[in-house]
């Protein structure tokens, strides 16, 4: 993969994993930040979100996009699509968006094809944003890639931490799974789509094997040689969880992540929730 620079607009967990890896490679990355005082290291050069210039992207080459939208649209775009579409050094753009936009299916599978339904305030945000950016391939000829998200995990965000914690409940909804991702696989998909960039695309990114919660709660109890927590049905759990919370569990679908695999040549280093929270546990749970 050739060198370049990437800016990360929003330097969260799953850009802070992927940035990291290419700087590992010898690229230059700098990101965004509405905090750049307490941001500060000395891999990356942090920039006040709101005194972004012409010349900060002077020599850019790669963005990604993870700050989320909001009822007004995205804030990358509303405050400087007018700078990244006068850039002509792009060879890449990933947006960070959710498999949230298939909405609910009832369990049905979806694929990159399958009709955007967003049943969520938040979800509907994101297919806004989405389509916003796909608009600048579509107008401008940019080369904007979207990324569907299911629920990310990984090292200080798992399950592991949560029943160490005693937070881990195990969630009883039958016939109900997640789709989830481990955090390295959602950043070994950004470096193959970076390597085979294909424009206008989506790409769901999520691994192989969807499961119930309470049988993530269960394998991470018997990883940690622990009891696990009574089963409780949802009806009962539902009753302390946040609006935000139960949106979560309204919503029950499948997802196909072939096309990572068939389009990017994506070969998953945890391709189950087994496979990624033992090699958590085996790194020090953290």
């Amino acid at each position: 993969m050739n060198l370049g620079h990437l800016f990360c607009f929003g330097y969260g967990y799953s850009a802070r994993c992927f940035a990291q890896g290419l700087i590992n490679k010898g690229w230059t990355v700098s990101a965004s930040s509405r905090s750049v005082g307490k941001d500060m290291t000395d891999d990356i050069t942090f920039i006040d979100f709101n005194i972004i210039n012409e010349a900060v992207f002077e020599n850019v080459t790669h963005i990604l996009v993870s700050i989320p939208p909001d009822a007004k649209g995205d804030p990358v775009l509303l405050k400087y699509a007018h700078i990244i579409t006068e850039n002509q050094h792009l060879r890449w753009i990933g947006y960070l968006s959710t498999t949230g936009v298939y909405g609910n299916t009832d369990g049905a599978l979806v694929d990159e094809c399958s009709v955007l339904n967003p049943t969520t305030e938040r979800s509907k945000h994101r297919l806004a944003a989405e389509q916003s950016w796909l608009d600048l391939y579509s107008i401008h000829d940019l080369p904007i890639h979207v990324f569907r998200l299911a629920g990310i995990y990984g090292p200080g965000r798992n399950t592991l931490k949560q029943v160490l914690a005693g937070r881990a409940q195990r969630i009883e909804q039958p016939g109900h799974k997640f789709a989830r991702i481990h955090v390295e696989d959602i950043a070994r998909v950004l470096t193959a789509s970076i390597a085979k960039p294909d424009p206008g695309e989506a790409y769901n990114v999520c691994d192989d094997e969807p499961a119930s919660q309470s049988d993530v709660v269960a394998f991470a109890c018997k990883i940690l040689e622990t009891d696990p927590p009574s089963p409780i049905t949802f009806k009962e759990a539902k009753k302390l969880m946040s609006p935000m919370a139960q949106s979560f569990w309204n919503e029950n679908r499948l997802i196909d992540n072939s096309k990572i695999k068939e389009g990017l040549g994506v070969s998953l280093l945890y391709p189950t929730y087994r496979n990624g929270l033992k090699s958590i546990f085996q790194n020090g749970v953290g």
